[in-house]
Parts: structure tokens; sequence; C-alpha cells
């Protein structure tokens, strides 16, 4: 079971990494990739609201969709608790951490539509995970998000004082950086 779990956290934070292998959440990931610091908070709050949402999700679809025979309801059912549990870390941020809260600015709400949160959900329902296991894939893909995005804040700050060619300036030096990104996280899949 323990090694069941490790390979699991393994492989969703860095094999099947949700931003760059699997292509979900690409606009947080985009958007608040400027500063390392912005970048780091959106990764703490995507995984505090992934986690939950998986344990929250996994014990509604098995104690409540599944015995009553509603699991053609599960996507409507996850995007209210994801939308729930942004609700609670936007509330919590603007109380405790304003600087972040302003700094993450339109990036937070869009949390709730962010297809990886989704996307973790789906995938624990589709794979027949349990609970404590849907919670450790969550856990795993939010901090495999968490590295992508940092990583690519630390390389766009760096990449601030170089000389770009203009046709590349912005967004598409951003994008190519991303897919590079992607490339290097392939290597991992040859480790499982």
């Amino acid at each position: 079971m323990v090694k069941d779990l490790l390979i699991i956290l393994i492989s969703s934070s860095l094999v099947s990494n949700v931003v760059l292998s699997q292509f979900l959440g690409l606009c947080p990931f985009l958007g608040v990739s400027k500063k390392t610091e912005t970048a780091a908070g959106m990764g703490t709050a995507v995984i505090f609201v992934i986690t939950l949402a998986s344990a929250v999700a996994g014990v509604i679809y098995k104690y409540i969709l599944q015995p009553f025979d509603l699991t053609y309801l599960q996507t409507i059912v996850f995007i209210l608790v994801i939308a729930a549990l942004v609700q609670f870390v936007e509330m919590f941020l603007k109380k405790f951490m304003k600087s972040l809260y302003q700094a993450l600015g339109v990036y937070l709400p869009l949390i709730t539509t962010n297809c990886a949160v989704l996307g973790v959900a789906l995938t624990n329902v589709q794979k027949n995970y349990g609970i404590l296991t849907g919670i450790v894939n969550g856990f795993a893909t939010a901090v495999g998000f968490t590295i992508s995005i940092v990583i690519l804040a630390g390389i766009r700050e760096k990449m601030e004082y170089n000389d770009i060619p203009d046709s590349f300036k912005g967004m598409p030096i951003v994008l190519l950086t991303a897919g590079l990104m992607a490339i290097a996280f392939c290597g991992f899949s040859g480790l499982l």
C-alpha cells in the first residue's frame, strides 16, 4: 500500500505533471508566473484546494453519489465543492494575507474553473481510487503544479534581464520556455 502511494506521489507530481504533461491549468500557470512569490502563493492555494477537493469529492462520490445511483451528477457536484473551497481560500487570504490576495488578483477565483482541479477529482473517480489514494493523488498533482509554476516564475524573472528579440518578447518566449520545460519533464517518464 505504501509503495503504491509513493508511486502515485511521484507519478502525479513529476511524470504526469498536470501542467506540462496533461496541459491542464494553463491559465494560472501562464498568468501568475511572473513573480516567484506570487507563483508560490498560487501553488500553495492550489495545493490546499486540490487536496481538500479530492478528499471531499471522494467522500461525496463514495457515500452519496454511488449508493443512490447519482454518479451522473459527479461533475456538477465536484464543481460546487471546488467553488466552495476556493471561496474559503479567498476569504482567508483577503483577511490574513492581503498582499498575496491582491497579487493573485483575478487568478484566485479562476481556481474554481481551473480544469486541473476538476481533472484531479474526475481522475480519482475514473481510476477507482479510494479516498486516501485520491487525496495522495490530489496532493501530488497540486505539488507538481506548484513545482512547475515556481520554476517558470524563476525563469521568467531571470529572462527580464536578457536581450530577447522583439518578436519573442512577452508571451511567445513564455510559451517557448513552457514547451522546453514540458520536454524536460518528459525525462521523468523513464523513471517509472
